[in-house]
């Protein structure tokens, strides 16, 4: 079976742009959080951070215990998002790039003469020299495989800025010193289960024929495990999207109820405008608050079918008639609109169209003068206390869409 896949994963990224545009950051130990405040956590760590036994979710208080050191910076999604696709047209401009896979992860399919091991690796060291040209500072490390899942575990093997090929004659004894959380797709919980398998190591894993994966994942799943690891690619069929949502961990000065109305109220009106450049409606809206010491607050509501952001601030203020009454502080809220489905999927009230339409000029005309003008130009006053809060934020499976989701301030 021949080289399929070569996987290209920028080392601590978040941190490494950082480095990149701010040289007196190099070579020191920094954590990027997403709000500069000492009861949050490091969302990135660079490595020589890392060096202390820092990483991704260690809280602020917990890294300066571990390197006094330790130099703390507010996140800058817009940037990141912008050198992200940079680094895209880096790699593309060597070989096609197949699939974007998150914000510091995508993979290119390797064809014809790319699928010698001798030019796979030649591809993945021009990749690497083209974009030390442009940022000297960001590293990556490729692997490369029969299939992207040993690809991206390729990857994983030699960090910072390696190269590891993996071929299919090496299978799979190559994988036989890596442990199960190596593997993509393997992590604590489902460890566990794989261990009341009696299945603890990933030779025991490649032993396992398809009915015994397919029973320790309680799904499909391990059946594709069962391809992935002999270098099959699965097929995969494409969901449409279900939900979309905005969370926010709250600033100290925000952490009473107020605050958690206001950021709420900007939340929505950021997942209203996004999810209207989907052309998507939502049947479903849901809250939750976390608080300190408390369980987490968590209402959701059926509602009819609407993109409208007054209907679902009505919606939301509903919820917060129910507000907790809890002298402990709430520290973290999300908003999340779920059953999504296009205009041709709901059946209108006939005597509501001329109040529908009404609605849709409203929000078209919302939506156009912040797009033109930058976000806050327009907005319901629901929010009007937490302009600058909940900025743009990046999922590991979202990039967001500077136009629609930029703050404009970066």
């Amino acid at each position: 079976m021949s080289l399929n896949a070569l996987y290209v994963d920028f080392n601590s990224y978040f941190s490494s742009v950082e480095q990149q545009l701010r040289p007196e950051l190099r070579g020191k130990p920094i954590g990027v959080l997403a709000v500069m405040a000492e009861t949050t956590c490091c969302i990135a760590a660079s490595y020589e951070a890392k060096a202390f036994g820092i990483k991704t979710g260690t809280l602020v208080k917990e890294a300066r215990k571990l390197c006094p050191e330790m130099i703390f910076v507010e996140a800058r999604p817009s940037v990141y998002v912008t050198f992200h696709h940079k680094l895209i047209e880096i790699v593309e401009s060597c070989t096609h790039v197949e699939k974007v896979l998150s914000i510091d992860e995508m993979v290119c399919k390797l064809t014809g003469s790319q699928q010698h091991p001798e030019n796979a690796l030649k591809l993945a060291a021009k990749i690497k020299r083209e974009i030390n040209k442009q940022f000297d500072f960001i590293r990556c490390s490729i692997g490369i495989a029969p299939n992207t899942f040993l690809a991206k575990t390729a990857s994983n093997m030699q960090k910072p800025d390696g190269c590891v090929l993996i071929e299919q004659h090496e299978l799979p004894q190559r994988l036989y010193g890596l442990k199960l959380r190596a593997l993509n797709g393997i992590g604590k919980q489902m460890e566990a289960r794989l261990n009341r398998f009696k299945i603890t190591t990933v030779e025991q894993l490649y032993a396992a024929n398809r009915q015994q994966l397919q029973s320790a994942w309680g799904s499909i799943e391990g059946e594709r495990m069962y391809d992935k690891l002999r270098g099959l690619e699965p097929h995969y069929v494409k969901n449409a999207r279900s939900s979309l949502g905005h969370s926010h961990v709250i600033p100290p000065e925000q952490r009473n109820a107020a605050g958690v109305k206001a950021v709420l109220h900007r939340l929505l009106q950021k997942a209203c405008m996004r999810m209207r450049s989907y052309d998507l409606l939502a049947s479903r809206i849901s809250v939750k608050v976390k608080f300190r010491n408390q369980p987490s607050w968590s209402p959701e509501s059926a509602i009819s079918p609407t993109d409208n952001t007054l209907r679902l601030i009505e919606a939301l203020e509903a919820f917060l008639q129910h507000y907790p009454q809890t002298k402990n502080e709430p520290y973290a809220v999300g908003i999340s609109f779920s059953g999504l489905v296009t205009a041709d999927e709901v059946a209108r009230d006939l005597f509501q169209i001329e109040p529908l339409e009404n609605e849709k000029k409203l929000n078209r005309a919302i939506d156009t003068l912040n797009l033109k003008f930058g976000k806050n130009t327009i907005y319901f006053g629901g929010a009007h206390d937490a302009l600058k809060d909940a900025p743009m934020r990046i999922a590991f499976n979202h990039i967001p869409d500077l136009v629609v989701e930029g703050d404009g301030d970066d």
